[in-house]
């Protein structure tokens, strides 16, 4: 129950409508436990009447007799009645509230997934992420919901018939109470196993889930490699072991119904035979036995439903242990921080990396400063820490080391709010995401409102080298594009980022190898676009490519994680043999393209 504790901040919030809920609950059983005192009433007083008037004919005799049974099966309709309304509005509280503990807790862990850092999602599988957000949030609004109700109204149902009961004959209660101690040792056992049923199952759900997810993203690579059979067979394995776990779970829960009926059949067999027993000495009317009898079935269910409260609290606790995970986890996002700005220069001291759980540092020592207004190149071999200098300064991935070590005008990133930073900041990444919107609505994503003017977007459209790709499609700016822009190729996604970064107007620009799958003509003509928008901007270009260095006022080689050589484009073909030769590789691949 301890991992359910997190959820008594939602039980505070909603404590009026809850409370309403319980009042509910109680008034139900209330009139529940009218019934059997009616028939009670109704039968002993039909009994009475026919011993009065035992000298007069049948016909006086049952008509008397079905006077008093319309009476009190009036009486009984009403009760019912009540009864069932007062059911209505315990559902409409307490599960009411259910739906909107679950919609907040949703919300909050949509919002937790939003602040945290880049190693997260790392480590965990998107399938994962939407099976917490999905399933265990399901199976805790279960546990708000439904087994309060049923818990409370198994507390309350013991508590009114069991007085009624002790009032009508004390000795016969406790002789049909006998089973219930072992019941509830049998609930104890019983329990103990569902919370380790229900753990593995969940774990064995975000697998499965994992595994169908990647599938469908990964389909056409799938297919092009002829792999569905492998691909069905992964799943259907994942399938049989999550039925294998519920099958563990299921014959569990097997063992409890029959014990548990078993228990109160022998209660009621204790009821006929004691209490038949008491109205053949005169101590019992016949309607205190069908009372008994009645508030004894009265018992059934609530009892039933214990064993199923019990499976929903330990599926809930399992479930909120996973969700607890994630909200614990430690957020990057920081919005108290100091106001970003930028007015003198941004500086890297000592700025060292190693991703968690690999031994290899992917940054280290690395020391340099860009001047406002400046331009900044980046390259070097495959590996060598340039996206991972990119995501740093985009605080993407990032430690409080790390953010210390980043500082803008004398101020550490840890200090500056990430929101407000982020806002001022512009970044294309290596891998291009793209929305199944409209080709307007990718590009002006980055916008606060969303919303950008036909003269911006056209501007923007322009220094992407989008313009005549445009014209090219039947809806222009409309046209719907696929899941992560499944529709375009690889350097038309590439201009469509850089589009949705250069409409931002940003102060800092972070580009990182956003020129690599389009053609040379193409590059020329976005980079002569990029020096002119990028003027009035602080920027970093990271590329394993010479065209977009050559605009940059220094260039950065990183070699291993290690800042090597520091130089313009003239002063690295000297200094830097690797700049050089891939200055000249570049050099006679372009020629050989003009030929």
């Amino acid at each position: 129950m301890r991992e359910l504790y997190y959820l008594n901040q939602y039980l505070k919030k909603y404590a009026i409508p809850m409370s309403l809920g319980i009042l509910f609950v109680l008034l139900t059983n209330i009139f529940s436990a009218s019934v059997p005192v009616l028939v009670r009433v109704g039968l002993d007083e039909a009994l009475k009447q026919s011993v009065w008037i035992s000298g007069a004919g049948d016909s006086l005799v049952m008509g008397l007799i079905f006077k008093t049974a319309l009476i009190f099966g009036v009486a009984i309709l009403l009760v019912s009645i009540l009864r069932g309304i007062f059911m209505y509005y315990m559902r409409q509280t307490l599960i009411v509230v259910s739906r909107k503990v679950e919609y907040d807790l949703k919300n909050v862990l949509y919002d937790k997934y939003q602040q945290l850092g880049e190693g997260f999602y790392r480590k965990h599988m998107t399938g994962d992420l939407l099976s917490r957000m999905s399933e265990d949030v399901s199976n805790v609004r279960m546990y708000i919901g439904p087994s309060i109700m049923y818990f409370a109204n198994m507390l309350f149902t013991f508590v009114v018939v069991i007085y009624q009961m002790v009032q009508a004959n004390a000795s016969l209660t406790l002789w049909v109470l006998l089973p219930l101690p072992i019941l509830s040792v049998s609930i104890y056992q019983v329990s103990k196993r569902m919370n380790r049923g229900n753990k593995v199952i969940q774990e064995q759900l975000s697998l499965l889930t994992a595994s169908a997810q990647e599938t469908f993203a990964g389909i056409r690579i799938i297919k092009s490699f002829g792999m569905e059979a492998t691909f069905s067979k992964k799943f259907h394995e994942e399938g049989e072991e999550y039925k294998r776990r519920n099958m563990d779970l299921a014959k569990i829960n097997a063992m409890f119904f029959p014990l548990m009926l078993l228990l109160m059949g022998l209660s009621t067999l204790l009821v006929i035979y004691l209490g038949g027993k008491a109205v053949e000495a005169g101590t019992f009317t016949p309607g205190n036995l069908a009372e008994f009898v009645i508030y004894l079935n009265m018992l059934i269910w609530p009892v039933a439903s214990l064993g199923w409260t019990t499976a929903l609290v330990q599926k809930a606790a399992a479930s909120q242990k996973r969700i607890n995970e994630f909200l614990q986890a430690e957020s990057h996002q920081t919005e108290t921080g100091k106001p970003f700005k930028l007015e003198q220069e941004i500086a890297v001291n000592n700025l060292s990396f190693t991703y968690e759980g690999k031994t290899t540092t992917s940054l280290s020592d690395v020391n340099f400063t860009i001047k406002k207004g400046e331009i900044i190149g980046i390259t070097g071999k495959t590996g060598s820490g340039k996206s991972t200098l990119a995501q740093m300064l985009a605080a993407m991935y990032y430690g409080n080391a790390e953010a210390k070590s980043i500082l803008f005008d004398g101020v550490p990133l840890a200090e500056i709010d990430l929101t407000d930073y982020r806002r001022n900041l512009a970044y294309v990444p290596q891998d291009v995401f793209l929305f199944s919107e409209s080709i307007r609505e990718n590009i002006a994503f980055g916008l606060e409102d969303g919303k950008a003017s036909d003269e911006e977007l056209q501007r923007a459209i322009t220094a992407a080298g989008l313009l005549n790709d445009i014209t090219q499609w039947p809806q222009g700016l409309e046209t719907i594009l696929g899941e992560r822009g499944v529709s375009l190729s690889g350097g038309q996604k590439q201009r469509v980022s850089l589009a949705r970064a250069l409409i931002k107007k940003a102060q800092f620009y972070i580009l990182d190898d956003c020129l690599s799958a389009v053609d040379s003509e193409t590059e020329r003509n976005i980079i002569d676009q990029l020096q002119a928008w990028l003027k009035q901007s602080t920027a970093v270009v990271v590329s394993h490519r010479i065209a977009p260095l050559k605009m940059a006022n220094r260039i950065l080689v990183l070699d291993d994680g290690k800042l090597t050589h520091m130089g313009t484009h003239d002063e690295l073909l000297v200094s830097c043999e690797y700049y050089k030769n891939l200055n000249d590789s570049q050099s006679a691949e372009n020629q050989s393209e003009g030929m």
